[in-house]
């Protein structure tokens, strides 16, 4: 099935594998590569030297093209694009809008940029500044999300801008992919149900939590980060939500000194990205010590298997999930679903080009 994004990347299928924090490593993207579909990198959780040898391990176990996904924001950004170009990388995607110097030198390089966003305006930006595509993520979508739904959010970006667009939030089937392309979309991007494959290093008993949650059990908090936060709803984000702003700021103080050390940042770097994250989201200095919960209650579950102590990013779609296929299994089942339903509608063959 080709489209824009097939064209423009180099992939087989018109599907993305976001770059998940903690979860996205060289074993997930490799796997998804192999089976077709762009695999993402995710880099904001790792070292420089970590994301050198990740890069080197995708590169080694797969002849196909994959990104590395950081945030534009850090301090090091320019290092970690260094690294992408350095490292051979197909494509490179952003957390939040690139400056356009990041986004001119990755170009030159032949790197393909595809921001995330969230909201029209913002696509509106990266687009002017060079961007070669964008994923536009929904409210449906897992981790840090907005209020407007995919259904409404992605025909408004599609019609605003002339680049090709990826949709997120909602995505798991090949239904879910007709519908993107029927918006105008040239494929979708999906992060949950990439987590719930085989092929995710994530520890089992995390994700016998995820398929056993229903719709409901999936919720939006402003407790962990003060950001709204899609994620599984758990005792702890109950507790979080519940505690008073004194205990949540220790809490914080607490996880920025373990990251740091996991991350190798200095304080000062830490502090720096602290003030790339405020500017221009309005948020007070407490909220941004409360951005220091995410990496390590993350890392607590999607590394340790700790849900007791840890938070669980998700998507709605992991009350409507209940196994654990293959990247390959998961990516062939889509297609075909796609291309049954595409096949069966009135004027239309079995393929799609757009």
């Amino acid at each position: 099935m080709e489209t824009a994004l097939t064209r423009l990347t180099g992939v087989r299928h018109p599907i993305v594998q976001t770059g998940m924090g903690w979860v996205a490593g060289p074993r997930l993207v490799s796997a998804t590569a192999n089976a077709g579909a762009l695999g993402l990198l995710a880099s904001a959780t790792m070292t420089l030297d970590q994301l050198r040898a990740s890069i080197a391990e995708v590169r080694c176990r797969t002849a196909a093209p994959f990104g590395v996904n950081l945030r534009a924001d850090a301090a090091d950004a320019g290092e970690r694009v260094r690294l992408i170009v350095d490292g051979g990388v197909r494509v490179a995607s952003f957390a939040l809008a690139p400056a356009p110097e990041l986004i001119a030198e990755l170009k030159e390089a032949g790197v393909v940029v595809i921001p995330s966003v969230g909201a029209r305006r913002h696509a509106e930006k990266v687009a002017a500044w060079g961007a070669d595509a964008v994923i536009v993520q929904g409210g449906e979508g897992g981790g840090h999300t907005g209020e407007v739904a995919t259904s409404v959010l992605l025909p408004q970006v599609v019609d605003a801008v002339r680049i090709p667009v990826v949709a997120a939030g909602g995505f798991f089937d090949g239904r879910g992919l007709v519908a993107a392309l029927a918006y105008g979309a040239a494929g979708v991007a999906m992060g949950t149900r990439f987590l719930l494959t085989s092929d995710s290093t994530v520890p089992d008993a995390v994700k016998a939590r995820y398929l056993a949650a229903a719709v409901k059990d999936v919720t939006v908090t402003r407790a962990v980060d003060g950001l709204p936060h899609r994620m599984l709803r758990t005792p702890l984000v109950d507790s979080l939500e519940n505690t008073g702003r004194t205990r949540r700021l220790l809490r914080a103080v607490r996880h920025a000194a373990a990251f740091r050390g996991l991350s190798g940042l200095t304080w000062r770097q830490l502090l720096r990205d602290g003030l790339a994250l405020r500017h221009g989201r309005n948020l007070t200095w407490s909220q941004v010590l409360l951005a220091a919960n995410t990496p390590m209650l993350l890392r607590s579950a999607m590394v340790d298997g700790r849900t007791d102590v840890g938070v669980m990013a998700s998507g709605q779609v992991a009350g409507v999930i209940d196994d654990l296929p293959s990247c390959a299994e998961l990516v062939d089942r889509v297609m075909a679903e796609a291309r049954e339903i595409i096949g069966a509608l009135p004027g239309t063959g079995a393929s799609m080009r757009g």
